[in-house]
């Protein structure tokens, strides 16, 4: 649900930042009061990391009364489900080809694959779209052609702070239930979370949850000042993300043999964590991100 609920703010994004006044006032009320739910396509199978290889095209049609995209997007979350998508499209060669669209999900031309078997967010559909020469009118041209990869990295800059927040929740949750079980599991007659090598081991846990939830705060509370965020939001994605996979594995651990049943949450809570180092760039990316916010000028 957190992680539907941080892709629908993303598809948002464009539109709430670089949208008309007209744009917002007929479609933003509905979008924030979830009266529609909104997917964001931006990937594709051959364009992940390197957005700006993204091969979908948008046709400006001869009238002027819309685009014509064709072209495939893949790992949409939502995909087939959404009343809305937060569409790039190329309208012309080269990084600043690239356009953005509110496009409408029930356009003609439109069409999604089978969902995705994934390993975890079973509750999701994530498909890939295939655009078939489908026609998106014109004033659903978010900002100017051109403008959809800055448009891109702006609203994945303020999505990474909600899968950030997403990590730091699945950690806790994780730590939660660890510390439960070992306050009841005994050996040797004790608890087992009297003895110092897991008393330690829940000790690193929790000190990587608490640093990760005060890293995503800093950098969401840079956003809200209106003061340069990017690179905190990158080490935010990148320190929760992490602190979920390693704290998961390690609740799993904690649980021994019971953590790698479906008894108990903490299995699918590792399966979870996975995908948050993957999505909205890669941890790779991030770092990447990072190192070049330090470069100096």
């Amino acid at each position: 649900v957190a992680v539907a609920t941080s892709v629908h703010t993303l598809a948002c994004h464009p539109l709430h930042a670089f949208g008309t006044a007209g744009q917002k006032e007929r479609w933003l009320p509905e979008m924030l009061e979830g009266r529609t739910i909104g997917g964001y396509s931006l990937s594709e199978p051959q364009a992940g990391s390197d957005a700006a290889a993204l091969a979908c095209k948008a046709e400006r049609q001869e009238d002027g009364s819309g685009y014509r995209i064709t072209g495939t997007k893949a790992w949409i979350t939502h995909g087939g489900k959404a009343d809305f998508y937060a569409l790039f499209a190329r309208t012309a060669p080269g990084s600043h080809g690239i356009s953005c669209f509110l496009a409408p999900g029930t356009a003609e031309g439109l069409g999604f694959g089978a969902p995705e078997r994934k390993m975890g967010l079973q509750a999701v559909p994530t498909t890939s779209a295939y655009w078939d020469g489908a026609l998106v009118d014109a004033d659903r041209l978010v900002g100017d052609e051109g403008q959809g990869l800055q448009i891109a990295f702006s609203a994945l800059d303020s999505g990474r702070l909600g899968i950030a927040a997403c990590a730091t929740g699945l950690a806790q949750a994780a730590l939660d239930a660890a510390v439960a079980y070992a306050n009841e599991r005994t050996t040797f007659g004790r608890r087992i979370i009297d003895h110092q090598g897991l008393g330690f081991l829940l000790a690193d846990m929790a000190a990587a949850v608490d640093a990760a939830r005060a890293t995503y705060l800093d950098a969401a509370r840079r956003r809200d000042l209106g003061r340069p965020f990017s690179r905190q939001a990158s080490a935010a994605k990148l320190i929760a993300t992490d602190t979920a996979m390693k704290v998961t594995t390690d609740a799993v651990q904690v649980l021994g043999g019971y953590g790698y049943t479906r008894d108990f949450p903490v299995e699918r809570y590792m399966r979870e964590a996975k995908i948050t180092q993957i999505f909205e760039g890669t941890n790779q990316i991030q770092r990447l991100v990072i190192s070049r916010g330090l470069a100096q000028p």
